[in-house]
């Protein structure tokens, strides 16, 4: 698939760091440090802006390395870039730690990954199909 970007930072397009990657990892654009203090959160700009084709969203996720050592994640985990978006990527990032975290021009602050979907169109009814699970939810098939 290829997808219109333009970069305003000065870093390397996203890309996959393996052959088998599903997300490619998001930089951070910056013009000074940002610190998150504990619990806070804030917008980080990537610089990128991109163009999807109908029917494609890119979900920004969290990075897992900056999740367990640094309690560092992106908040409404998965973010959704909508086809139809063309400002700025940013990545809600919110520290989860007890200490202050710096984020530098440049610095990895999560990943992005490309993903199809359908529309969907409902149709009302007054009934649903039987199915094994029923309505069992919110841990009813338990632990072990």
């Amino acid at each position: 698939m290829r997808i219109k970007i333009i970069n305003k930072s000065a870093h390397a397009l996203p890309s996959y760091e393996t052959i088998a990657a599903a997300g490619m990892d998001l930089r951070a654009h910056l013009s000074a440090p940002v610190t998150l203090a504990p619990m806070e959160r804030k917008v980080i700009p990537t610089g990128l802006h991109i163009a999807l084709p109908a029917g494609t969203e890119a979900q920004v996720r969290p990075r897992s390395g900056l999740a367990a050592k640094h309690g560092i994640t992106v908040l409404n985990a998965p973010g959704t870039i909508d086809a139809d978006y063309r400002g700025d990527v940013g990545v809600i990032l919110i520290n989860l730690s007890t200490d202050p975290f710096t984020i530098e021009d440049g610095d990895r602050i999560a990943q992005m990954v490309l993903a199809k979907y359908e529309r969907t169109q409902w149709e009302l009814t007054d009934t649903l199909e039987d199915s094994e699970r029923g309505s069992g939810g919110f841990g009813s098939t338990g632990v072990k």
